[in-house]
């Protein structure tokens, strides 16, 4: 069982920037995909913006160009600098991450998928 937890959202002025990380800890092994999505109440999750072990992202059109996710294997941290910030982009950031752990329920360890999902970051753009 492993947990994610995400910091760096607050408020900030429309053209403004913030850095969100994610943290991931637990009994892991290696840590596959890492992806941000946001979530406005009454609205469906959204995807914002993704990245693979091996350091290639994706990004969804309303982020491309304002928005940049990284990764810290040797921390197990992923990132997110949102630059130029707008009023639309006000949501609750939630950090998810394909994850291998160690299985220890049987006689011996061995891998296991787990898919953690963490409790989000308040992101709000405002005047």
């Amino acid at each position: 069982q492993v947990q994610l937890v995400e910091s760096g959202g607050g408020l900030v002025q429309p053209g403004g920037s913030l850095r969100l990380s994610c943290v991931a800890s637990g009994n892991i092994a290696d840590i596959k995909a890492m992806r941000w999505h946001r979530q406005v109440p009454g609205k469906p999750r959204e995807l914002v913006a993704g990245i693979t072990s091996d350091g290639s992202a994706n990004y969804e059109d309303f982020v491309k160009g304002r928005f940049t996710i990284s990764r810290d294997n040797a921390k197990n941290t992923m990132y997110l600098q949102m630059d130029s910030l707008k009023p639309e982009d006000t949501a609750v950031y939630v950090c998810y991450a394909e994850i291998i752990i160690w299985d220890n329920r049987g006689l011996y360890p061995r891998p296991s998928t787990y898919h953690a999902w963490g409790q989000g970051t308040q992101v709000t753009v405002s005047s």
